[in-house]
């Protein structure tokens, strides 16, 4: 099979129909072989009702109906282990992603040899100040933190070489991250592609401006489980000897200014009635606590079943 497209969807009833079959036009157009799994995120507007009607006349549409809400992240970690197409398309039910788009990507990906191809939506439809700018913001961080050099890395339109997405583990609310878990996977064939962006057409938003804060807290996350989640002391170690250092010297000073001021018989104060004596012991007690979490650490990751799970890419 060549193209699986991958649809999650929370109450996107009215815009369904409209959807399946401009992706059926496009993909007998290109003459591609495809399926389509339209994954329910615990929909209560018939939206299921609608994927299993589209599903009796259109035997390239499947879907997976979750019982109740759980994420983004949940619907394509579904999709992907069901997806059985030599590239994997994501895209938003919302009718604002593009599928004529899609033809252009998976030449990309099969022809150029990219691992991963993200849209960019570089004119977008949205309000630019509860979106665009808060978005600019987002994309700016993660741009320096991941190393990927990507305009809109939330996008929900992508293409996936299938080896990427049977790599990878999606979970949370890591969607949106699904380029930087690629890269620290390996797969670092990674490029965009501006895409068409349309107004929302039926219902609204699923997405508050909380997403943002949450985006930012998640990509910290992961920036530290990618960069110390099978070395933890490494983190902690070096924070806790930091600490420790500091509260060591701060005691050593205060030691050495009261014997410096008793051996010239100069007035003092007891080292005990010092701010700095408690800010010294702060310091060390808060070393101490470091080197403790890192040894924690050290052992949850020594008895994880994935201590010993690599990519390899190849066998002679």
């Amino acid at each position: 099979m060549d193209i699986s497209i991958i649809v999650p969807l929370l109450n996107e009833k009215e815009s369904l129909s409209e959807l399946v079959s401009r992706i059926d036009t496009v993909m007998k157009d290109g003459g591609f072989s495809y399926e389509v799994i339209m994954v329910d995120d615990g929909s209560d507007d018939g939206s299921w009702e609608e994927i299993e009607r589209l599903a009796s006349t259109n035997k390239a549409i499947h879907g997976i109906r979750f019982r109740r809400n759980y994420g983004k992240s949940a619907a394509l970690y579904c999709g992907f282990a069901r997806a059985a197409g030599d590239v994997v398309v994501t895209m938003d039910a919302d009718l604002q992603d593009f599928p004529e788009e899609v033809p252009e990507m998976f030449r990309m990906i099969k022809e150029e040899g990219w691992d991963i191809v993200s849209g960019w939506k570089k004119h977008r439809k949205d309000n630019a100040l509860t979106k665009n700018l808060p978005s600019k913001l987002y994309n700016a961080t993660a741009r320096s933190i991941t190393g990927i050099k990507l305009h809109d890395m939330n996008c929900g339109l992508k293409a996936y070489r299938s080896d990427v997405v049977k790599n990878i583990e999606v979970y949370g609310e890591m969607h949106r991250y699904i380029p930087y878990l690629a890269k620290n996977a390996g797969f670092t064939k990674i490029t965009e592609k501006p895409t068409q962006h349309a107004k929302r057409k039926f219902g609204k938003s699923k997405f508050g401006m909380s997403r943002f804060v949450n985006g930012f807290l998640d990509l910290i996350s992961l920036w530290f489980l990618s960069k110390f989640g099978k070395k933890p002391m490494h983190f902690f170690g070096y924070s806790g000897i930091l600490m420790f250092l500091v509260g060591f010297v701060m005691t050593i000073w205060i030691i050495v200014e009261k014997l410096v001021a008793q051996a010239h018989h100069e007035a003092f104060r007891p080292v005990t009635d010092q701010p700095l004596f408690f800010l010294a012991l702060l310091a060390i007690v808060i070393g101490v606590l470091f080197f403790l979490a890192g040894f924690v650490g050290e052992m949850i990751s020594r008895s994880s079943v994935d201590r010993n799970r690599y990519n390899i890419s190849s066998e002679i």
